[in-house]
C-alpha cells in the first residue's frame, strides 16, 4: 500500500505516547511562539521553554497570543489546543491524531451505527463509572435515572467530606460568578476534563461527534469519555478547591484536578478504556501503520497507487 509518511510529519514512534504526557498545561497573558521543537511562553517574567511533545492539552486563557509556527508544531505533536474564555467557560479545540491508522475510528463507527451495539457500549460506560450497579438489561431511560441518582449521591458525599455546603447543581452560562463556590469548581473541572478527553480522543484518531450516551453534538464522544471520571476525579477536585475558600476557585480547581489526574495516570487509563469500550484489540503497530488502501466490493483492502483497469479485485 502507498505510504503517506513522506509528508514530513513525525512518525508515531517519534512522538510521546498520550498516556505518558502531561495531562494539561494552562497559560494566560503571554505570547506563545516556537523555538526548534519547543514552544515558548513569553510574559513579564521572561521566557519559558515547553517541549511540545510532552503536552496532552494546552489551555490558552485570557490574554494569550499564539503564532502560526507554534500551532503547526503543536498540531504535528498531536497536542490538543483549547482556548479557554473568561472564567474558563468557553471552549475551542484543535489537534491531530497521533495514530496514523483509521482502525479505532472504524471500530467506533461500526459500534455506533448499530442501535444494539450502541446501547451495549453505553451500558459498558455506565459499568465503568458505577461498577457496583450492574447496567445489564437496562434501557437508556433507566441508565439516565441511575446516573442522576449517583451524581446526587456524589455531591452529598463530597459535601460531607469537605464541609462545603451544597444546595444543587447550577450553571449560569452568561454569568459564571453568579454560581456559588462549589458550582464554580464543578464547572471549571468539567471544562478541563473536556479538554483532556478531547486530547485523548483526537490523539487516538476517534471521532469526537459519534457519542454513545450523548448525541447530536460535535463533541458527543468527548462528553461521554469525560463523564467516565466525573465522580472519581472531577467533582472531588472541585470540592477540594471550594473548601480552601471562595476566592479564585477555578484556579485552585485546575491545580487540584491536575494533581488527581497525574496520580491516577488518567491519560493512560483513558486511552485503554476507549479501546476496551470499542472492542478494539489490534496491536500498537497496527495503530502506527502509515498506509493508505482502497476498499473493494468484497471487503478486501487493496493496495493503492496503481491502476486496476479491468482486472478482478477479489
Amino acid at each position: 500500500m502507498t505510504a503517506v509518511s513522506k509528508r514530513g510529519a513525525s512518525s508515531p514512534r517519534e512522538l510521546t505516547r498520550v498516556g505518558d504526557r502531561t495531562s494539561f498545561l494552562y497559560l494566560e497573558r503571554c505570547a506563545v511562539h516556537r523555538e526548534d521543537n519547543a514552544i515558548t511562553a513569553t510574559d513579564t517574567d521572561g521566557v519559558t521553554h515547553i517541549p511540545s511533545a510532552t503536552i496532552g492539552t494546552l489551555l490558552l486563557g485570557p490574554g494569550t497570543r499564539v503564532t502560526h509556527q507554534a500551532m503547526a508544531l503543536l498540531g504535528d505533536s498531536g497536542a490538543a489546543v483549547v482556548w479557554v474564555g473568561e472564567h474558563g467557560v468557553r471552549y475551542y479545540a484543535g489537534g491531530r491524531a497521533l495514530t496514523r491508522s483509521s482502525g479505532l475510528v472504524e471500530a467506533q463507527a461500526t459500534a455506533w451505527a448499530n442501535r444494539r451495539t450502541r446501547l451495549e457500549v453505553a451500558r459498558d460506560m455506565y459499568r465503568l463509572r458505577f461498577p457496583d450497579d450492574d447496567p445489564s438489561g437496562r434501557t437508556r431511560q433507566e441508565l439516565l435515572q441511575m446516573e442522576g441518582r449517583r451524581l446526587k449521591e456524589c455531591y452529598r458525599r463530597e459535601s460531607a467530606r469537605t464541609g462545603v455546603r451544597w444546595v444543587r447543581r447550577e450553571y449560569h452560562q452568561d454569568d459564571f460568578s453568579a454560581a456559588d463556590a462549589p458550582n464554580q469548581g464543578v464547572t471549571a473541572a468539567a471544562q478541563c476534563m473536556y479538554g483532556v478527553a478531547h486530547a485523548v480522543v483526537a490523539a487516538l484518531g476517534c471521532s469526537p461527534g459519534l457519542g454513545f450516551v450523548h448525541s447530536g453534538h460535535e463533541r458527543s464522544f468527548v462528553l461521554d469519555i469525560a463523564d467516565l471520571y466525573k465522580t472519581e476525579i472531577a467533582i472531588p477536585a472541585a470540592f477540594d478547591a471550594a473548601a480552601a475558600g471562595e476566592d479564585d476557585v477555578p484556579t485552585r480547581t485546575r491545580r487540584a484536578l491536575r494533581d488527581r489526574i497525574n496520580r491516577a495516570r488518567l491519560l493512560d487509563r483513558c486511552a485503554n478504556d476507549i479501546k476496551k469500550l470499542l472492542r478494539y484489540e489490534a496491536s500498537e503497530a497496527a495503530l502506527d501503520a502509515d498506509h493508505v488502501g482502497l476498499e473493494s466490493d468484497g471487503g478486501r483492502l487493496l493496495t493503492s497507487g496503481r491502476n486496476y483497469g479491468d482486472e478482478p479485485l477479489w
